[in-house]
């Protein structure tokens, strides 16, 4: 099933937006012209228009910042990686993130928590619906069983983004902090309300728990192949890998790894790495690192590489100041060039200069704006119908080679292999590639599949959230101490490119923020705290 333009979709299901809601914040109009959310779901084709609008929710369907790609239409991947150090800030546009000076009324934050509840909402407004057209005879239930995966899977995946924006990470007092109000109900007025206007934050660790309670549902009731739009569309291997993912940030590093293990073959082959592919979904790595982000029959991301992707088209995306081709191309073609990657990574020797990744996904700027290594992983500079990659095959094979490594007694052979299968076909060289002897303490072989990870996931936002889960790493020698120092914002403008090059040293001019500041975390929305003052502020704003 294709999504439809976003049009289209307002004028089907305005039904599904009578309360958008961000947390504890309430919409109480509705439209003079909406449908009641009950005959949304009173055909088939009805039902399946109102899914559609909650991937299109996820997309940028919320009610802030309309058009900028929030919450994961290109947002995730912008926010992602202004706060960490590998991308550089080169004008105002993501300046706030970049030298984190966030208030709760500044639009990016804001927005991300307001979008990300609107979907939230949706999708449970969404379930409902379905459970209604079952009733009524309207649905199979087997059929509304598995839509209702696909939006638990969405929920899960919202909530996530929330709690490593919002709030500290599991591993600090395993999930003790405030975290974020985990909505499974729909709030359409009336008794939701007054449920909603009556409960606190809850800790972490509940969130967690509800978290793995609907990726367990998505699992069981997904298909393995979605036929109505693969990668585009939740199936089984998107709710395992989230899981995994969502188990490493907890330091569940072996219930992360049973959890690889339902895709990862126990065979690898890292001498050929597109060869090893998933044992539900059959995902693969692509021969060539860039293969994955080519442009392909209407929207890049295409490939066997990925898991779930949230879908753009030239009818239906974020806008030039929302899609990533925008923000991150160079300006000779078409692009904004807005943001750049940074020297901190660039000149990292751990990235080889032999690593195919540096020629085929990266290009230097043409131009004074966008002067600096950009990338090239968006190309469709006029169209913006790149997806957003949310998952891909590398992710889930690296979660299992750190996974892998965390739980091992000393250097382990099979987080070598893992490791070497994303790196390897970057790395073509036999000399370079990694073997046990690489490595003289299991520390080390987890700082290069970090590192690993920096390195493969750049410019695609997944800075932050390692960032975030590492910031209480059990070993100290891989602990984040908080965001960062970064090169100055605008730091890599200019008529030349001579801050780059492999092992120069580089000049920083955003000082780190420790992980104890206030800053390290996102405050809550000023609107949401007025509003409804059982919701408590996060210390410090």
């Amino acid at each position: 099933m294709i999504l439809l333009n976003k049009i289209t979709q307002n004028t089907l299901l305005i039904g599904l937006i009578l309360v958008a809601v961000g947390c504890e914040k309430v919409v109480e109009k509705q439209p003079f012209n909406a449908f009641t959310d009950e005959s949304v779901f009173t055909t088939v084709a009805r039902a399946n228009l109102a899914l559609n609008g909650v991937y299109d929710a996820a997309q940028t369907g919320g009610p802030s910042l309309a058009g900028r790609g929030y919450p994961f239409g290109a947002a995730t991947i912008e926010q992602g990686d202004n706060r960490g150090e590998d991308m550089v800030n080169l004008q105002t546009f993501y300046q706030i993130t970049y030298q984190a000076t966030y208030t709760p009324f500044t639009a990016n934050n804001v927005s991300m928590w307001d979008n990300n509840y609107a979907l939230i909402n949706k999708a449970n407004i969404a379930i409902e619906g379905f459970k209604s057209a079952v009733a009524s005879g309207i649905l199979p239930a087997a059929t509304a069983t598995q839509f209702e995966a696909e939006c638990r899977f969405l929920r899960a995946l919202a909530h996530h983004e929330l709690l490593i924006h919002f709030a500290r990470p599991y591993l600090e007092g395993n999930g003790s902090a405030l975290g974020v109000p985990y909505r499974d109900y729909a709030v359409k007025g009336g008794a939701s309300l007054e449920r909603l206007q009556k409960e606190a934050r809850p800790k972490v660790a509940d969130d967690y728990v509800k978290l793995l309670e609907d990726l367990a549902f998505a699992e069981a009731n997904l298909p393995a192949i979605n036929a109505s739009g693969a990668i585009v569309r939740a199936q089984k291997s998107a709710a395992i890998a989230l899981k995994q993912r969502v188990l490493l940030h907890m330091g569940r590093f072996s219930d992360a790894i049973t959890a690889g293990n339902a895709l990862i073959p126990s065979t690898l082959t890292p001498a050929t790495p597109a060869s090893t592919k998933s044992l539900i979904g059959n995902h693969a790595l692509t021969a060539t690192p860039n293969a994955s982000f080519g442009f392909i029959g209407g929207g890049n991301n295409i490939s066997s590489e990925n898991i779930f992707t949230i879908k753009n088209d030239p009818l239906d995306n974020g806008s030039v100041n929302g899609a990533p081709a925008g923000m991150y191309g160079s300006t000779d073609l078409l692009g904004r060039g807005l943001v750049c990657v940074s020297p901190i990574i660039w000149n990292n020797a751990g990235w080889l200069e032999s690593d195919l990744r540096r020629t085929t996904l990266y290009r230097n700027g043409a131009t004074a704006i966008g002067r600096g290594i950009l990338t090239t992983k968006y190309n469709d500079y006029s169209g913006r119908g790149d997806n957003t990659p949310i998952i891909r095959w590398a992710e889930v094979l690296l979660n299992q080679a750190e996974a892998e490594a965390r739980v091992a007694t000393s250097v382990s052979q099979r987080a070598i292999d893992l490791l070497n299968l994303v790196r390897n076909r970057s790395v073509t060289s036999a000399a370079d590639q990694f073997t046990s002897s690489s490595f003289s303490s299991q520390t080390d072989l987890l700082k290069a599949i970090l590192l690993e990870r920096r390195i493969e996931f750049l410019a695609e936002g997944r800075r932050w959230p390692d960032i975030h889960r590492t910031s209480q790493d059990p070993i100290a020698a891989l602990r984040e101490a908080g965001i960062p120092g970064k090169v100055a914002n605008g730091g890599v403008t200019g008529t030349t490119l001579a801050q780059y090059g492999i092992g120069l040293a580089v000049t920083i001019g955003e000082k780190a923020i420790p992980y104890s500041d206030f800053r390290f975390i996102w405050p809550i929305p000023g609107v949401e705290i007025s509003t409804n003052p059982i919701i408590v502020q996060n210390p410090g704003y």
